[in-house]
Parts: structure tokens; C-alpha cells; sequence
């Protein structure tokens, strides 16, 4: 693709912003910058190992896939090569790059690496650190008052549907919100863009799960309001033509 540079180093593979020197796409994954100078993040955003590193300009996230459900209990974190573009790390940065264009809150992608051994990869992708934002659940757990945030969540999930973008893990972990009240989606491991259907509603039904969950964690009270002005942002958001692809 032209908007984008791939750089090959042995195994590695890096696909990045064409803006960064070869150098610079290799350097963003070396592995003892992050153990040295990165650290854990003191609250996990999505399934996997996430870690957070401070530069000049700001914050990187660096997370690496692990993979989930039944297959995790034999496999952790590689999986089958089938070419670069269908790399779980490539299509999440690739996805990120278009939504930004879109102007739809997501975090920022810096990079997307695939080690390849084989028949078999590892995958990892670094994204800008959004500031001062903090998971909705988190906030939940807290006891923080939402107030008019729930009916910005609606109008932010509409958003994205609007776009025919299913997220598969809408959940209350990967909703993040700053002092301001400003919504954000992040993880889009394995998300796609379609043509409407069912799957809105469902992925509307999985966050509701997801809230009602967090609340029976946390001993927290599940928020019937706060459910219902998210739904009703949901609903009064201007309809945008879906796309697919």
C-alpha cells in the first residue's frame, strides 16, 4: 500500500507510517527498549500484555496478542500464518489508520509487527497513549458519577455503526473517557467494517452484558438510568450511511 512503509528484518516484519525511517520502524519494537524503559499499564485495556513507554512526544502502548477462549489453554500467543495482510496486528493498525481518517475517536497507530517462525507468527502493535483517559469500568468500580457521559457512549457506539464497524469485545474495558467527558474505542483486534445488520443490535446487547458484569465485580450498583441515556444516545444520533468493505 502506498500510504504505509514495510520494513523486513530476518523474521520481523514491521508495517508502519512511511514518515518513519526503517531504523525508526524497527526501533519502535525492540524488545529491550520496552523492558528497560517500559513498564506495565496500571490498567489493561483489552485482552493481552500491555505495556506503556514515555517519550518526548508524548506515550506509546505497546500491546502483544495472546489468544483467547478454549485455544488459549494450549496456545498462547501464536498463530497461523496466512499471509501479512490477514496478520492480526497488520489488519488491527490498517483499521485504526482508516478510522482515524474518518475522524472517529481511536487511538493514534504507530506500528504493527509480526515475528514469523514458519507456518506460525507472534504479534504485536503500538498505538499513542490517549491522555487522561481511563476505562469505563474502571471509573464504575470507582463510583464516579457519569452523568451526561452515558448518553456520549450511545452517541460514540452509534457512531462507529453508522460506519459499519463491529467491534467484537464492546465491553465496558475498552470504552476510555477523559476529565473532559470525551469518549473513546480502543482494542480492534479482530474487528471489521460491514454492511448493516443484526450484528448492531448485538454488539449494543454485549455492552449492556459488559456493564451488568462489571457491576456484580465490583459490588457496584448496575446504573438502570445511565443504561437508558445510553440507549437514548444511541438512538438520536443522526443516521450516517454504513459502509462496507
Amino acid at each position: 500500500m502506498a500510504d504505509e512503509r514495510v520494513v523486513r528484518a530476518g523474521p520481523s516484519i514491521v508495517v508502519c507510517d512511511p514518515s518513519l525511517t526503517e531504523r525508526d520502524a524497527l526501533a519502535v519494537f525492540d524488545a529491550a527498549l520496552w523492558d528497560t524503559a517500559g513498564r506495565p499499564l496500571d490498567e489493561r485495556t483489552g485482552r493481552g500484555a500491555v505495556r506503556v513507554l514515555d517519550r518526548g512526544d508524548g506515550r506509546w502502548i505497546l500491546r502483544h496478542y495472546h489468544r483467547g477462549g478454549f485455544v488459549s489453554r494450549f496456545v498462547e500467543d501464536h498463530y497461523v500464518w496466512t499471509g501479512l495482510g490477514r496478520a492480526r496486528s497488520i489488519r488491527e493498525w490498517r483499521l485504526l489508520r482508516r478510522l482515524g481518517a474518518l475522524g472517529l475517536p481511536v487511538p493514534e497507530p504507530v506500528a504493527a509487527h509480526v515475528l514469523r517462525r514458519g507456518p506460525v507468527y507472534r504479534a504485536d502493535i503500538v498505538t499513542r497513549f490517549l491522555p487522561d483517559t481511563r476505562p469505563l469500568s474502571a471509573l464504575i468500580d470507582d463510583g464516579t458519577r457519569l452523568d451526561e457521559t452515558w448518553r456520549a457512549i450511545g452517541r460514540m457506539v452509534r457512531r462507529f455503526h453508522d460506519h459499519g464497524v463491529e467491534h467484537p469485545d464492546l465491553t465496558a474495558h475498552n470504552i476510555l473517557i477523559d476529565s473532559s467527558g470525551q469518549v473513546f474505542l480502543v482494542d480492534f483486534d479482530n474487528a471489521r467494517v460491514r454492511a448493516p445488520g443484526a450484528w448492531t443490535e448485538a454488539g449494543v446487547a454485549r455492552l449492556e452484558r459488559s456493564l451488568r458484569k462489571v457491576a456484580l465485580e465490583t459490588g457496584t450498583r448496575f446504573d438502570e438510568h445511565g443504561w437508558r441515556e445510553l440507549v437514548l444516545g444511541y438512538r438520536e444520533s443522526d443516521p450516517e450511511p454504513a459502509t462496507a468493505g
